[in-house]
């Protein structure tokens, strides 16, 4: 870290799982600005294509690969591919997730299990195989996208947010268990954020719509750019002190009660 510009990414490589799309794409692209080199995965070729050509429309640089996070061989195989092209990691954003939205009887065990496996078991594993990496080099950044889901549970969604829940337990544990290497690890915590996912959910008049703009002190849904600044934040230097913390960039619903009736 420069005092001139704590923020600085320069020379540095960040891994950011999930990445061709969406909030993932988001702090990638957010991580290359401050001037990380990007590399990121996706589940198929056909993902790995459309992500690759958001990143050439945008002109940012990125190595795209095919991995599911949820191999563990395949990620040690893809670990030790992007150290080979690009340099050692230092930088992990463990972004990939799912959501399967049913009440939780009729849900079955498969589909939570595949969700657990995806929003939580792939973090570990990830983590668990760049970590090494990191302790020898005396230094490290890993940011878990976790949720509000990490705090507040609602109706149709028990594995995502027991997935998310542990998330935020595995952050706060590996900050315990390697923050003497100076491996910083955090949690950043998306509210409802403008995607193409949820674009029905805005239009006006839409009862969600009305629901979560009256939840949120800023009045708004977030935005992909909302991310940007934060990501970037527990990515660098900056950030050297802090560990084990989950930022919630939420427009403050975690804080609020909800207006009387």
């Amino acid at each position: 870290m420069t005092l001139a510009n704590p923020f600085s990414l320069e020379g540095k490589v960040a891994l950011v799982t999930g990445a061709s799309y969406g909030i993932g794409f988001a702090i990638a692209s957010a991580l290359a600005e401050a001037g990380a080199k990007i590399a990121f995965n996706d589940i198929n070729e056909a993902a790995l294509e459309k992500g690759l050509a958001n990143y050439a429309a945008a002109g940012i640089p990125a190595r795209g690969y095919v991995c599911d996070v949820t191999d563990e061989a395949g990620v040690n195989a893809l670990i030790a591919k992007i150290e080979a092209e690009l340099g050692a990691i230092d930088i992990l954003v463990n972004n990939a997730g799912i959501i399967r939205r049913v009440p939780m009887i009729e849900m079955s065990a498969t589909d939570f299990r595949q969700v657990i496996d995806v929003d939580l078991t792939a973090p570990f594993i990830v983590a668990k195989a760049v970590i090494p990496g990191m302790i020898r080099r005396g230094a490290g950044k890993i940011i878990n996208i976790c949720s509000m889901m990490s705090e507040l549970g609602r109706e149709t969604v028990s594995a995502y947010a027991a997935a998310k829940g542990g998330l935020k337990m595995l952050t706060r544990n590996i900050a315990s268990e390697y923050g003497s290497f100076n491996i910083q690890c955090n949690g950043l915590g998306p509210g409802y954020i403008e995607t193409p996912q949820t674009a029905p959910l805005r239009e006006p008049g839409h009862p969600f719509n009305s629901f979560i703009l009256a939840k949120t002190p800023a009045n708004r849904w977030g935005t992909t750019e909302d991310l940007k600044g934060p990501a970037v934040f527990l990515a660098s230097g900056a950030s050297d002190f802090v560990n084990g913390h989950i930022l919630y960039v939420d427009g403050g619903i975690l804080a609020y009660i909800g207006k009387q009736p």
